[in-house]
């Protein structure tokens, strides 16, 4: 089963994120199977007057992969700038497409998730459906044109709020913040509402709706590729901190991160280390305890075992020299 489905509704080419069982989540097989789908898009684009997109289940998209995040640790900071700044195109290729694109977030839109879903034209959403783009709560930059088009759609104001705090906001709420243009009571009716909208859309005349999207992406997107840049170095930057790690820990395990890097930038030198703010310092030290403690422990068990062994063979050497004095009186 692809992990992208492409269907044709009339003149409404409708794109689904197929992988509800990982909230549509973006592995390498949806990163794979979205290419595709845009390039059959491009080819057949006569056929088609508007592009919904769209999530399975109950989900838009919960974005990036952590398992593929956390791969990222593992490699240079010089590879994964180029690595990133070619994943955000992977997605952000659907501003490439001849036709205007509505979102129906119908679900949470989350991370990368929500990126794709402002790399659209027009989005609609379930009022419930939770959006944000909480990077920093995993100790990573934003990345995929988040800083470029949130502040495009909403403004500087609203971009700093959802990028620094990594808030999730509800439908509703977007919809105050001019994130989304239209807000439904549910899912399926977001769902619905876009493909109407699409449609409606699809009627006007091709010739001036296609040469309207490019005039208005055209001045959106000036400064785009070099935020995208900046993005991909930023986030090359964060994938070698322990704060990135802690993060993707944090959120597997479900809990609050606790973050430590807190720097100091004075030019000195030796350099001087990151300062803990005090309850990290307080686990630091009770780790710290507990692994000393766990240390001595099994030094003991190791000396034990050693005393048994040197115990076991001198009664072994004991024994064979008891039986070798036996064996020679017998003789005599």
């Amino acid at each position: 089963m692809p992990a992208v489905k492409l269907e044709r509704v009339g003149r409404v080419a409708r794109i689904l994120l197929n992988m509800p069982e990982k909230m549509n989540a973006m592995t390498s097989q949806v990163v794979d199977d979205f290419g595709k789908v845009l390039d059959k898009i491009r080819t057949d684009a006569s056929e088609y007057g508007a592009v919904v997109i769209t999530g399975a289940g109950n989900s838009f998209s919960a974005g990036g992969d952590l398992i593929w995040l956390k791969l990222r640790g593992k490699d240079t900071p010089s590879r994964n700038s180029q690595i990133m700044h070619d994943f955000y195109h992977r997605f952000l290729a659907i501003r490439s497409l001849p036709l205007p694109v509505v979102a129906a977030i119908n679900g949470p839109a989350v991370g990368a998730g929500m990126c794709l879903a402002m790399a659209c034209d027009i989005r609609v959403a379930s009022q419930s459906a939770k959006m944000g783009f909480p990077f920093v709560s995993l100790g990573l930059h934003p990345g995929m044109g988040a800083t470029h088009m949130i502040q495009s759609v909403a403004g500087f104001e609203t971009a700093y709020r959802l990028l620094l705090t990594g808030d999730l906001v509800t439908g509703l709420e977007a919809k105050e913040l001019r994130l989304v243009s239209q807000v439904a009571p549910d899912g399926p009716t977001a769902q619905a509402q876009a493909m109407e909208l699409a449609e409606r859309i699809a009627l006007q005349a091709p010739v001036a709706v296609r040469s309207l999207v490019r005039s208005l992406r055209r001045k959106q997107e000036e400064g785009l590729e070099a935020a995208l840049w900046r993005e991909a170095d930023a986030q090359a930057h964060c994938y070698a901190t322990h704060d990135l790690s802690e993060g993707l820990k944090a959120s597997l395990e479900r809990r609050p991160p606790r973050f430590e890097l807190n720097e100091s930038y004075a030019d000195v030198d030796p350099p001087p280390k990151p300062k803990r703010d005090a309850l990290s310092q307080l686990l630091a030290e009770a780790q710290a305890k507990q692994a000393a403690k766990d240390d001595a422990a099994a030094r003991k068990r190791e000396r034990r075992k050693r005393n048994r062994q040197k115990a076991e063979t001198a009664d072994t050497h004991a024994a064979a020299q008891s039986e070798s004095i036996g064996t020679v009186a017998k003789l005599t």
